[in-house]
């Protein structure tokens, strides 16, 4: 659908990004070869919800590699409850997961930067990428990644972009699917595709490609038909790497941080420690190398 204006678009940002990167210091400019893009490998699903696939956004060594960082590390996957917006244990999502650290190594940076380049919004809007493995029967029934609550949208706004990458091939399901997508009876399938996968537009997981979709409609207001869910992994496993971005930095500025002292960033830590999301939510509550955490207090890592 639309792969001819599809294709403009893209030509049209390469070109600038061609532009740019001829016009920057060699510094910028060596940074700049990670993220230069190939427009040709990019196909426009659906307009309704805006998805595109990019065939190839990450090397089989980028794969391997994001794997290898979050094997052992893995944890039951949570979801965001919609009244309260905390973390929560449901049957709706049966993977497991962990979060890297941003910009952990320089896999993970590079990475990054290429997402900034490819959906042309601020690394800084990025959420940490969080790793996800589904085992045999494993699914995340449909879903939508902008928030009903509003204690999730207090720091950098809804999600408006979702970037998902897939990390490894899979026989048989795993496949992500947008149930109300304009293009969900047009779709032609054999016998590859899982029940699951009828049900809907749907993408069939392969090591390497990305997934861009948006959550947002240009005009910033939710869009319904952003609804997808992860199929049931019926042959193999499945690995894939999620990047959400929001439409503000999900950064807190520096001059917002406690300059020193053990404190809270935030009122509502106390109840989230007591609810165990220090161990459950570690980055955001407790902090990285980087970037200190927003409960520290409530997670008592510190002494005030």
């Amino acid at each position: 659908m639309g792969e001819v204006s599809s294709t403009i678009f893209f030509f049209f940002f390469f070109f600038l990004l061609l532009f740019l990167h001829s016009s920057s210091s060699s510094s910028e400019r060596e940074r700049g070869r990670d993220v230069l893009l190939d427009p040709t490998r990019v196909t426009q699903l659906s307009w309704r919800p805006r998805a595109f696939l990019y065939k190839g956004f990450l090397s089989h060594q980028e794969c391997d590699h994001l794997i290898a960082l979050a094997r052992d590390k893995l944890e039951k996957s949570m979801v965001a409850d919609n009244d309260s917006g905390k973390s929560v244990m449901s049957e709706v999502r049966t993977s497991s997961g962990m979060f890297l650290d941003k910009k952990q190594d320089e896999t993970v940076s590079r990475i990054e930067r290429r997402i900034a380049a490819w959906t042309f919004l601020p690394e800084e809007n990025g959420e940490s990428m969080q790793i996800l493995h589904y085992e045999n029967g494993e699914k995340y029934e449909p879903h939508f990644d902008y928030f009903h609550d509003k204690t999730n949208q207090q720091l950098g706004g809804h999600r408006i972009a979702t970037v998902l990458m897939y990390l490894s091939n899979v026989q048989k399901g795993g496949e992500t699917i947008f149930p109300n997508s304009e293009g969900k009876l047009s779709q032609p399938k054999d016998d590859s595709w899982s029940d699951c996968a009828r049900k809907g537009y749907a993408v069939k997981p392969q090591k390497g490609d990305a997934l861009l979709f948006f959550s947002l409609h240009l005009d910033a207001t939710t869009d319904s038909d952003s609804l997808h869910g992860s199929c049931p992994v019926i042959n193999g496993e499945k690995w894939s790497a999620t990047k959400w971005i929001h439409v503000r930095s999900f950064d807190v500025p520096e001059k917002m941080r406690a300059s020193d002292g053990c404190t809270d960033e935030n009122e509502l830590c106390p109840g989230w420690a007591l609810l165990g999301e220090c161990k459950k939510n570690p980055i955001y509550m407790v902090g990285s190398k980087t970037s200190p955490g927003f409960c520290r207090k409530s997670c008592k890592i510190c002494e005030s």
